[in-house]
C-alpha cells in the first residue's frame, strides 16, 4: 500500500476547497485506516510505503507491527518501481516462495476490498500483469509476478492517459495482462458521495452490541 501521511495542507489538496485543509487530511486518514482494516488478511504480507513523515509518526498512527518502508524519490513510476523491487527482494530464496506475486494499491480507492485483491492474485496465476482501472483514466491497483521496471517508464503520470499508456507498454513488452472492474478514486469534491456511501454501508453491517 502506497500512502501519504495525513498532514493538513499537504494531502488530498484537490479536496481542500470542499473540506478545508484539516478536513482533507482527516479524509485521507479515515480512508487509509479503513483500507488497512479491510485488507488485513492472514495469507498476505502487507507492506506500507509511506511519504510525508517519519517512521515514528507512521507507527504511532497505524501501529508498530506493520512493515514500513519510505517511498523513494522521483515520480510515481519511479516510486512504484522501487516498491516492487524491494518487496520482491524480501521473499526468501526458497522453493516454497517461488512464484510470489506482488500487488500495489494506493489509499485513494476505499472501494478496494478482499474480493478485488483475491481476484488479482488469481489472475496473476496465468497473467504477467493485472490492473484495476480507475474512472479518471488511471488505475487503483497493479500487480506483477516479476519485477518489470520498464512498465513504469515514460508514462504521463497524474493524467487520464496513465491506464491506456500502461496497457500499451505491457503489450509492447510482450506481457499478458488481466483486468479487474473499474472503480473510482476519491480525489475530487464530486467523489465524496462514494466515500459517504461506503461509510454508511460499513456502519449498517457492524454488529450491534446489546
Amino acid at each position: 500500500m502506497f500512502l501519504k501521511y495525513p498532514l493538513a495542507g499537504r494531502t488530498k489538496t484537490r479536496l481542500i476547497p470542499a473540506l478545508g485543509p484539516e478536513g482533507a487530511a482527516q479524509l485521507q486518514r479515515e480512508m487509509a485506516e479503513y483500507l488497512l482494516e479491510q485488507l488485513t488478511y492472514p495469507k498476505w504480507q502487507l507492506d506500507i510505503y509511506f511519504t510525508g513523515s517519519h517512521l515514528t509518526d507512521m507507527q504511532a498512527w497505524l501501529g508498530q507491527y506493520q512493515n514500513y518502508y519510505p517511498q523513494s524519490s522521483g515520480d510515481l513510476g519511479e516510486r512504484l518501481c522501487h516498491g516492487f523491487r524491494q518487496t520482491f527482494q524480501t521473499f526468501p530464496y526458497a522453493p516454497q516462495y517461488a512464484g510470489q506475486k506482488v500487488i500495489a494499491i494506493g489509499a485513494d480507492c476505499p472501494e478496494v476490498g478482499v474480493r478485488q485483491i483475491q481476484q488479482a492474485f488469481r489472475q496473476l496465476a496465468t497473467h504477467d500483469v493485472v490492473i484495476g482501472p480507475a474512472q479518471d483514466g488511471g488505475y487503483y491497483l497493479i500487480g506483477l509476478r516479476a519485477h518489470t521496471p520498464r512498465l513504469f517508464q515514460k508514462i504521463d503520470w497524474s493524467t487520464p492517459k496513465v491506464f491506456s499508456q500502461t496497457c500499451q507498454k505491457a503489450a509492447n513488452l510482450g506481457l499478458s495482462i488481466a483486468y479487474l472492474e473499474t472503480l473510482s478514486d476519491i480525489d475530487r469534491p464530486e467523489d465524496l458521495v462514494i466515500w459517504e456511501r461506503i461509510k454508511q454501508y460499513s456502519l449498517s453491517v457492524q454488529p450491534h452490541v446489546v
